[in-house]
This record gives C-alpha cells, structure tokens and sequence, in this order.
C-alpha cells in the first residue's frame, strides 16, 4: 500500500506543477479583467437573487437559486475547510494561507464565467433531460470537435467526487475523539472500527442519494446555513479569546507567503500547496460545482453565475481563514506530529472545557462530511451518464456506497493524492473551455447588468 501510496503522491505533484498553477491562478485574474471587475461590484443583488426575489416556478431546471448554491457548498464546504486547511499548513506553513486567498479572491471571477456558462450552454442527456456541467459546456459551446475534452472531464470527474477524503477524515475523528476515549474501541486495531464504521456511512449517505436530486436539494438546504452557522460560533468563541494575537497571525500569513518558509521548502513549494489546497476547499476552476449550478431554476445565466460567485468569498476567505486562524493561534501546528482533522480537532480542544471541543469538532465534521459525499454522488452519477447514457446512471448508487466503505479504509495520504489528481484532471477542461467562450459571458454579463439598471 506504501508504494501506491508513493506513487498517487508522485502522480500529484507533477499534475499540480506550475502550469496548472498559472492556468487556476492566471485564469481567474484574466476573467477578472475582461469583466472590468463587474461581478465583485453586485454582491448585492446576488444577495437578492438567493432571497429568492427573482424565482419563476416556470423557469427550467430543478433547483432554486439557493438550493443549487446549497447543493455546491455542501460539496465545497467539507473537509478542505477542517481537514485541507490543517494539511496546508502542516505543509506549507502559515504563508500557504495566503495563496488559498489569491485563489478564492480570482475564483470570485472563475465561479462567475463557469457557472453563467452552466446555464447558457446546458444541454440533453440520453434521457432528454436538461443538465448542466463543463461537459455539456463544452458540447453544446464548442461543438463536436472538442467532445474528447468533454470525455476527458467527465472521466477525471469519476475520480475528483469519489467520497474517499471525506469518509476517510469522518472515520478518523470519530474513532480518535469519540469512540477511543469512550472505550468503545481498541486504538490497536483501527481496521476493524474504520470497516464498521464505513459500513454506517455508506449506510447514511445511502438513504440520501436514493432520494434523487430533489432530495439532495431538500436536504442541504437545511444543513448547509446550520453547519456553517455552528461552526462560525465556534471559531469565533476561540478567536475572540486571543483577539490581541490576531493581527500578528495575519501578518505572519502575508509574510511566509512570499519567504518560502515551509517544510514544502521555497515559494513554488507554499504556493504550489496553498493553491492545491484552495482549490479543494472552494473548487473554483475545477468545475464540479458547474454541475449544481447548472441545475438552477433560471432563464438567466448571468444570475446564476452571481450566486455561484458567493461561494469561494464564504468558503475560503471566510470559513477557511477562521480554522487556519485557530490553528495558528493555538500554536498546535508547530508541533509536527498532527495532520489533517486531528490538528483540528486539538486546536480546539485546547480551548474549550473538557472534551466538548474535541465533540463538538466531530459533530462538525460528521455534518460536513456527509453533505459533501451526498453531493459528491450528484456529480459523478452526471458525469457517469455522460460517458455510457443517462438510462444506466442510476446503477452508479451502488458503486458509490461500496466506495464510501473502501474510503474509510485506505490511508490519508492516498486519499488526498487521489482527489488532488482528479481535481487536477477536471480543471484542465474546465478552464480551457471557459476560456474559450469567457467572450460570451462578457457579452452576456454586459447585456444583463444593462437591463439591470
């Protein structure tokens, strides 16, 4: 397993060489400014567009406004948020924080052109049924010539929504932080609890994804706004106990950006990691959550891509800012022997009484977790259907749960490599394509934010 291992992690890290850097990073500032920088000026009215104040029930597809940006942070607000910001850190220093910034402030512009193209250019399934996703983008905007891009993404997506991180840190929390300490299971042999453990998480993520796609909507409707609300509470409720440290954190976050100061070693090492890690927390340019978005009720896809526009700003600069500013205001991550959730959850267990931090932090992960493999499954039974017909996509339920056992059973470090080369594969396309038809939102935008006025 060791040399798989190694050799996912080599996989990796060539994937996530420099280029792929300048594609995300270059990509998004070059959006930015042939948009004259107007997405980031009408944060407002996306506001008004989730408060539901342009819903038409006639409007085609088969989520609102917010259930689609519900659907997409249920995906992006996991464990890149708990788990990715620790893992960054560990690697890349406080610097590596920085560059999950830069890629969440230029993502703003990346969600706005990907998502206003989910709509514009969704297309039929092999059921006639209208989707959206890079690959019907792709299709339908770039015609047939360029259907072997559309493959290429639909096939990295089978990989970069396997739900492997997600159970893998589930597991790895609840076995550490409840049911060890509780003397419900041997630290010894952790197979045997990971196995039955996986078996109740495929079990759970099974009576969701049964449910179809307006189950999915339903149910992270609810879940998304409560698990972002409760874990803010508790960020704060450390954060506002060191208040004086802050500035200096924040200070020392800008500064090691640019000196390299890492065990990674060098600035393309802090930005290669803080730019991987950004880009698993909010997903900008790497077009899963193209997929959720797509499936918003609207005849205008310039307001779907607002709303998409929202998610790097609450996932990455705000909620990924909060855990990286508890870890580092804890000191836990100078202690070198921590990774992943485990970091997590002993920044906040030094802070809060007894052992409510740590339970509380597993409750969190248990709410993120799950909502990120229930919308995980969307995507790939989407890209599934793509590849062999929409009629045999359902069958895809089942591999799905088997996959959320084998994720709970494989190490951290393959896992990450795993969804790191996925998520490598799928931007690629992603961004080619929107690069390829960024004229067409420009002209889409411009037409829209005229009749807006």
């Amino acid at each position: 397993m060791d040399l798989i291992t190694q050799w996912l992690q080599a996989l990796a890290s060539f994937l996530w060489g420099l280029p792929l850097i300048f594609l995300l990073v270059g990509g998004g500032l070059y959006f930015a400014i042939i948009s004259r920088f107007q997405p980031y000026r009408y944060f407002g009215h996306a506001i008004a567009i989730l408060a539901g104040r342009y819903d038409k029930k006639d409007d085609p597809g088969d989520l609102s406004h917010l259930q689609a940006l519900t659907s997409a942070l249920s995906g992006t607000l996991s464990m890149g948020n708990i788990a990715g910001v620790a893992l960054a850190i560990g690697l890349g220093g406080p610097g590596a924080v920085f560059w999950m910034w830069v890629t969440a402030v230029v993502g703003v512009a990346t969600k706005f052109f990907t998502c206003t193209l989910s709509v514009m250019y969704r297309g039929k399934d092999s059921r006639g049924d209208i989707q959206g996703g890079p690959m019907y983008i792709i299709r339908e905007g770039l015609g047939p010539r360029w259907h072997w891009l559309a493959t290429m993404f639909a096939a990295a997506a089978l990989i970069g929504t396997l739900p492997v991180v997600q159970v893998n840190q589930l597991t790895q929390v609840m076995r550490d932080v409840v049911f060890v300490p509780a003397g419900l299971a041997n630290p010894d042999e952790p197979f045997v609890f990971n196995f039955l453990f996986g078996l109740f998480a495929a079990a759970l993520v099974a009576s969701v994804i049964f449910g179809g796609v307006k189950r999915l909507g339903y149910v992270t409707a609810r879940l998304v706004p409560f698990m972002v609300g409760l874990y803010l509470l508790m960020t704060f409720f450390v954060l506002i106990q060191h208040v004086t440290e802050l500035p200096s954190h924040l200070m020392t976050i800008v500064r090691d950006a640019f000196t390299g100061q890492a065990v990674a070693g060098g600035l393309v090492g802090v930005m290669t990691i803080g730019v991987m890690r950004g880009a698993f927390s909010n997903e900008a340019g790497i077009g899963s959550e193209v997929m959720a978005h797509g499936a918003a009720k609207t005849k205008e896809p310039v307001r779907e891509g607002l709303v998409a526009m929202m998610g790097p700003v609450i996932d990455t600069l705000v909620v990924c800012t909060c855990t990286a500013l508890v870890i580092l205001v804890t000191g836990v991550w100078e202690s070198g022997d921590l990774d992943g959730v485990s970091m997590t959850a002993m920044a906040f267990s030094q802070v809060f009484p007894g052992n409510l931090g740590a339970w509380l932090i597993a409750f969190v992960v248990l709410i993120f977790a799950t909502s990120t493999m229930f919308t995980f499954w969307y995507y790939g039974a989407k890209s599934l259907g793509f590849l062999i017909g929409a009629h045999r996509q359902d069958s895809y339920k089942y591999y799905y749960t088997v996959l959320v056992l084998v994720g709970a059973l494989i190490p951290l470090e393959a896992v990450f490599a795993i969804i790191d080369s996925g998520f490598a594969l799928m931007a690629i396309p992603t961004m080619t394509a929107t690069l390829l038809l960024s004229g067409k939102v420009t002209a889409a935008a411009s037409d829209y934010f005229k009749r807006l006025k």
